[in-house]
């Protein structure tokens, strides 16, 4: 049986207080609908957290205007914390994350208005697009992108997460590996020193910046809110040897944690990553219980340069958990998206501040 993989789920980012970090993506990236919120222990991700098993609060948040979504990880058990490095584009990991919008220009007024910390002004990327760059409450730098393929007219100047940008050592090796997962549409792949860059730290040196995205996304439940996605990749073509972003720190400290999918058919999925070199490094081999509304699959495996990337098989999460509303996944064609009544739903579990 072959596996199928959606594209991009969610991003994940690791903060030091969830509360505060959940708060300023509901104000500047409308990241105001829970899936889940919920603490518990992490003993899938022992090879991460140097053998120990941590505790940590976990959301994976959506906006419904549209957008894939995002998971905020804060460890309990230890304090997040940003790396003793001063990491610059092109070192290894994923070091931006993509937000879209449909208006870059009021984007950038809200965030200006709002005291956001912007740190572009609005400018032309290679891509034949405008965008900006913004930091969040920890410093992680954002991109925020325009984009048509909006589900909602949600009243917010922004959508949800589009994908992020990742530093590679070598680029066909890295161009063979997203090709795997689904990504096999090259949008641009540009040798330069980039103007849009300026303004972050490494952004005067000559880089190989490649996006990518997918020729034939195949559907799935959410695909009509999460919309296309992309990733870029970014390789240092000056002598500089890069660094790797969570060298000697603990998944969940304080960056862009991983990148996840939204698969179907793990097994198939994890006998051809590991025919490829690719095999997952850790597995919940069975279904994942968050609770009773929660059923899922997940899987890591790495990129060429130990980027993590989680696999996420959804069999049963709440729409509206306490109308007894629930998807059941393993019913459904793998290629069905959501009826627009059970989507539109999720509106009732908004977070209002």
């Amino acid at each position: 049986m072959s596996f199928t993989i959606h594209g991009i789920q969610h991003l994940g980012v690791g903060v030091p207080d969830h509360e505060s970090s959940w708060k300023w993506y509901r104000k500047f990236f409308g990241m105001d609908i829970p899936l889940f919120n919920d603490e518990a222990e992490a003993p899938l991700m022992t090879i991460y957290t140097k053998g120990k098993v941590i505790s940590k609060r976990a959301a994976m948040v959506l906006n419904i205007k549209g957008g894939c979504a995002m998971e905020i990880v804060s460890p309990s058990t230890f304090k997040a914390s940003h790396a003793k490095t001063n990491f610059q584009l092109g070192d290894l990991g994923i070091f931006i994350g993509m937000i879209k919008t449909p208006n870059l220009e009021k984007a950038y007024d809200f965030f200006q208005s709002n005291n956001g910390n912007v740190i572009s002004k609005v400018i032309p990327t290679p891509y034949g697009h405008d965008s900006f760059y913004v930091k969040d409450l920890d410093d992680l730098i954002w991109q925020i992108i325009p984009a048509k393929d909006f589900y909602t007219n949600y009243n917010h100047p922004t959508g949800g997460t589009v994908g992020c940008s990742i530093g590679v050592s070598n680029m066909d090796k890295s161009l063979a590996f997203y090709n795997l997962l689904g990504y096999d549409e090259v949008i641009h792949d540009q040798t330069s020193i980039f103007s849009d860059w300026a303004h972050i730290h490494g952004g005067d040196s000559e880089y190989r910046r490649v996006l990518i995205s997918q020729k034939n996304p195949s559907g799935g439940g959410f695909s009509k809110l999460a919309g296309k996605s992309f990733i870029e990749l970014v390789q240092d073509k000056s002598k500089r040897v890069p660094k790797k972003i969570y060298e000697d720190r603990l998944w969940g400290d304080t960056g862009f944690v991983h990148l996840g999918f939204d698969v179907r058919n793990m097994k198939a999925l994890g006998k051809k990553l590991s025919s490829e070199g690719f095999g997952f490094t850790c597995d919940t081999n069975d279904v994942l219980s968050m609770g009773e509304s929660t059923k899922v699959h997940c899987t890591y495996c790495e990129d060429p340069d130990g980027t993590l990337m989680e696999m996420i098989e959804v069999y049963k999460i709440p729409i509206i958990e306490k109308l007894g509303l629930f998807l059941n996944v393993e019913k459904r064609k793998a290629s069905q998206p959501l009826p627009d009544w059970m989507l539109k739903a999720l509106k009732f579990t908004r977070i209002k501040d």
